[in-house]
């Protein structure tokens, strides 16, 4: 599944078939956003720098966000680096086109709202964008990877996560939302629905021979691996992943860059 042109900040051209190794590894490295998780600016702008050159995209989430404000996406946007604004905003409609119009004016290149928030929200989010230059592209989050069948359960949804993720998605869809972010498991099912157009970001990756077996049992927030619903680069690619979405895989690695350079090898031989 190509990149959304409007997307791609280094050549919005169509591309020609990827073939060389290099042409895969820059066609990778446009897809690939690293989750700054991390809970200082300073902290935010040394991994930056370890990734410089071999990342494109990152991901500013509720923890550096609020620890720093907005000014902490100003480095990364000075130095021609992509932002993905991930603060998952949830309230009454007049208050999300209030964040929403906010956050626009931020220069994030994509942003999240939860569908969990009903339709009234999600197309009160969407219509806070028209009339702006360059919009970022609005996502809508369905079910969190944290959870799964049981989780969902304890919160009175008795769908199953598949189930929860489709209706999420077609009411964002009815709203003129063409984004999502689904875990790896839903992604072709989502494919299905939102056809070629839809951008479909994937958090909850981790690399091939990477441990996921804590990950896939932990209680949410009990170890540092606590996505339930996972999968490697490969497996979301070849499902119609428009983005990935790494984190601790790269950020904790002894050394973040070589880490980031053999995922982007992975994704180059998806592609």
């Amino acid at each position: 599944m190509p990149i959304p042109e409007h997307l791609n900040p280094i050549d919005a051209a169509p591309r020609p078939a990827v073939a060389d190794k290099a042409t895969k590894i820059d066609a990778a490295r446009q897809r690939l956003i690293v989750a700054l998780d991390v809970p200082t600016a300073a902290a935010s702008a040394e991994l930056v720098k370890k990734l410089e050159g071999t990342c494109q995209w990152f991901k500013v989430g509720l923890e550096l966000f609020t620890a720093a404000g907005p000014a902490v996406l100003e480095p990364l946007l000075a130095s021609g680096h992509s932002v993905f604004l991930d603060l998952k905003f949830h309230d009454i409609p007049n208050t999300i086109a209030g964040a929403v119009r906010s956050a626009a004016s931020l220069g994030a290149r994509m942003m999240t709202v939860h569908s969990a928030g009903g339709p009234a929200m999600l197309a009160a989010a969407k219509a806070a964008l028209d009339g702006i230059a360059n919009p970022p592209e609005l996502l809508a989050v369905t079910v969190l990877t944290s959870m799964n069948a049981t989780a969902l359960e304890s919160t009175g949804i008795a769908r199953s996560t598949a189930q929860q993720v489709e209706l999420l998605a077609k009411m964002g869809l009815h709203a003129g939302i063409r984004g999502f972010v689904c875990s790896p498991q839903e992604v072709a099912a989502l494919r299905a629905l939102t056809g070629p157009d839809g951008v479909l970001v994937i958090p909850g990756i981790r690399p091939a021979g990477a441990e996921t077996a804590t990950g896939a049992n932990s209680t949410a927030g009990a170890n540092s691996n606590d996505q339930k619903r996972i999968a490697t680069p490969a497996d979301a690619l070849h499902n119609g992943a428009s983005f990935l979405v790494v984190g601790r895989p790269i950020t904790q690695a002894p050394n973040p860059a070589r880490a980031a350079e053999a995922i982007l090898a992975e994704m180059a031989e998806a592609l």
